[in-house]
């Protein structure tokens, strides 16, 4: 890209029901793509196996988070299964000044803020193939029973609110999902809105310096 022509980073928000994969996905989204980068969320819940704080959530107490909270801190926040979520706003608004493009792992409510909130989000919905799916991939994660019935019971809420998303994506092969995920960044990256800025710029050096009309011939 051209020099003092970076055009405006994309804002991403990725959702969907629990055990769909948006983890999964979104980890070999960052790695398939440059310019990408991912929002940690604050959470007051627990760090699950092999999660690990600044990385995958910043884990804070719920009198810090509601601290954060009355400060403004959060571009979005929600209350799921007791425990609560936000994303950080300051962090989201650096990065797209900066032309990268950044991805929110957030649920239905978080997405419907920051639709109100941001300048034109895309909203991609991860779906499961099917409810048995769904439910299959939560007992091979031995979630326990009474747990895996209010993420299921939640599920079919969030899945409700899917035709509201600009995007759908169904995760029945990783695989496949993946490189939807990337067509989406992609497109969304040539948008003209987004692209103006360089546009502009070319259009300049086309006005000053335009070049021989080529003659039209007849075949």
């Amino acid at each position: 890209m051209d020099s003092g022509t970076r055009a405006p980073g994309a804002l991403l928000v990725l959702s969907g029901p629990s055990g769909v994969g948006k983890s999964t996905l979104c980890r070999r989204l960052l790695r398939s793509l440059d310019g990408l980068r991912f929002s940690i969320s604050y959470t007051t819940r627990s760090p699950r196996r092999g999660e690990r704080d600044g990385t995958d959530y910043h884990f804070v107490s719920e009198e810090s988070f509601r601290r954060l909270l009355k400060k403004g801190e959060f571009l979005e926040w929600a209350r799921v299964d007791g425990r609560y979520y936000g994303t950080p706003r300051s962090g989201v608004e650096a990065g797209l000044r900066r032309g990268m493009d950044v991805l929110l792992d957030i649920d239905t409510q978080g997405a419907e803020q920051v639709r109100r909130r941001a300048k034109d989000p895309v909203l991609i919905f991860v779906l499961p193939p099917s409810s048995a799916a769904l439910l299959d991939r939560h007992r091979r994660r031995g979630t326990d029973p009474g747990v895996r019935d209010r993420r299921l019971a939640l599920a079919r809420r969030e899945v409700l609110k899917s035709l509201r998303y600009d995007y759908l994506v169904f995760n029945d092969d990783l695989e496949h999902a993946l490189e939807e995920l990337k067509a989406i960044v992609l497109a969304e990256r040539c948008r003209t809105r987004r692209q103006a800025p360089r546009a502009k710029r070319v259009l300049r050096r086309f006005r000053r310096h335009p070049g021989p009309v080529p003659k039209m011939r007849r075949g």
